[in-house]
């Protein structure tokens, strides 16, 4: 009795390189035009009928929309960083995430100190490797120790006011 045929249509003997087959369904032949009428693709080998696409030699650009306002010819054209619509669309803008002193207050005890780890932990700021920066909106009525990458003014001001203190942290 013979060995029974796996999906692909071998046998199942030693599996090796010579035993690989693409998967069922993920190759396909290739479609030959210009073969006569009853192929389907005859006669104008599935060009259509006239205009620069049949001719010989044509190519279809990427870039080509027809009648269409070109896609270069569309998008603004502002030179240069300095502005906010220019083309390098803003490459010196730092990225942080913000954590308001409300936020603070809700989370965490008087007097604990406020790490970067134990923010990140209470869901207060939830981005990995974006800088903290620590905003004042809203009141802090209790004495916490907040590290942070950076500070507001007036966050710092409420925080220090509260009796608190502000450490920028390193990484």
């Amino acid at each position: 009795m013979s060995p029974p045929a796996n999906p692909a249509g071998r046998s199942q003997g030693r599996i090796g390189l010579h035993s690989l087959a693409p998967a069922a369904g993920s190759r396909r032949v290739r479609k030959r035009v210009g073969r006569g009428e009853g192929s389907g693709t005859g006669k104008t080998a599935g060009r259509g009928q006239k205009g620069a696409g049949s001719r010989s030699g044509s190519k279809r650009r990427a870039r080509l929309e027809g009648g269409q306002m070109p896609i270069h010819m569309r998008m603004r054209k502002l030179r240069g960083p300095h502005m906010k619509k220019s083309m390098p669309f803003e490459p010196f803008r730092t990225r942080t995430q913000p954590v308001n002193i409300s936020a603070l207050e809700r989370a965490f005890e008087a007097g604990s100190e406020v790490t970067l780890e134990l923010m990140r932990s209470s869901g207060l700021a939830t981005r990995k490797d974006v800088p903290i920066k620590v905003l004042a909106k809203g009141e802090l009525n209790k004495a916490l120790t907040v590290h942070a990458h950076a500070f507001s003014a007036g966050a710092r001001e409420r925080i220090e006011a509260a009796g608190g203190s502000c450490r920028v942290a390193a990484d």
